[in-house]
């Protein structure tokens, strides 16, 4: 049975990820500023996979008056990422895309065209990948799963 799930739903609140991003910029020797704050709730509000440069496009719309840096954006997202606070999605030479990290797990399919992504769960695929590592000896920690493909929106309006 497949489930699918409403990913606007956070797993873990503001409060507790703010609290963890403070521990984390103390351990790494960095100071809690605004900027950086604004770029963690950022995240925790989005329901897209962010570039860094579209997360500084949308921060400076929203908070111009904060003047931050895509510096700052890069380097932010580059520590949370290390920490596992967020995760990307690796577009080749297009770069990456960021989302939080403190949602349940889910896979991805990708449009090669038009770059939308789509989060699913199927329990299904899930027990499969478990079998399958299971009868190979292997002991899964864990695993992401991207479909590439044309999504319904561009096969119906091809770009010409």
């Amino acid at each position: 049975m497949n489930t699918y799930t409403d990913f606007t739903e956070r797993t873990i609140e503001y409060n507790r990820l703010l609290s963890d991003f403070k521990q984390l910029l103390k351990a790494n020797g960095l100071k809690f500023t605004i900027q950086r704050e604004v770029i963690l709730e950022m995240l925790y509000n989005s329901d897209e996979h962010l570039t860094p440069e579209g997360l500084h496009h949308l921060i400076q719309q929203k908070h111009p008056e904060l003047g931050t840096g895509i510096a700052t954006v890069y380097r932010t997202l580059s520590l949370l990422e290390d920490s596992d606070m967020v995760t990307s999605l690796s577009f080749g030479a297009q770069g990456k895309k960021y989302e939080l990290g403190a949602k349940d797990h889910h896979d991805h399919i990708i449009c090669t065209q038009c770059g939308s992504i789509t989060e699913f769960v199927d329990d299904e695929i899930e027990l499969r990948q478990k079998k399958i590592a299971e009868e190979l000896g292997f002991i899964m920690q864990e695993h992401s799963m991207q479909i590439y493909g044309i999504c319904k929106s561009c096969q119906e309006n091809p770009k010409k």
